[in-house]
């Protein structure tokens, strides 16, 4: 199948069900009236998951295991939104990220010991 079709079909069921748990949980029923609120941080995230997705789908069919890209993936990430904080945003780069990304770099390392 289409990595991109399967997605489709992963996001349409996925925006069904955030739907219906914003009529149930939500406390306005307007939905355009929340949907108006949305900055681009929105469809931002929108482009990343896809891309995170296709990604995983590519891995798995190139024959990586699940386990090591789900931490390979997940380790390169954390150390980006590091990144993301410190340029973006502002954040503080404190011992405990820079512990954290050594920790992240030493797994990926163990991770290609064969």
């Amino acid at each position: 199948m289409n990595p991109f079709a399967s997605l489709i079909i992963t996001y349409l069921v996925g925006a069904a069900v955030a739907f219906i748990m914003f009529l149930i949980l939500g406390d306005s029923r307007d939905i355009l009236t929340e949907l108006k609120k949305a900055n681009w941080t929105s469809f931002v995230l929108g482009i990343v998951l896809v891309g995170l997705e296709v990604g995983f789908i590519y891995a798995y069919k190139a024959g990586w295991k699940v386990s090591a890209a789900q931490i390979v993936t997940s380790s390169i990430l954390g150390v980006i939104l590091i990144i993301v904080g410190y340029v973006g945003y502002k954040e503080a780069i404190t011992w405990n990220k820079i512990v954290g990304v050594i920790v992240c770099l030493a797994g990926l390392g163990l991770i290609n010991l064969k």
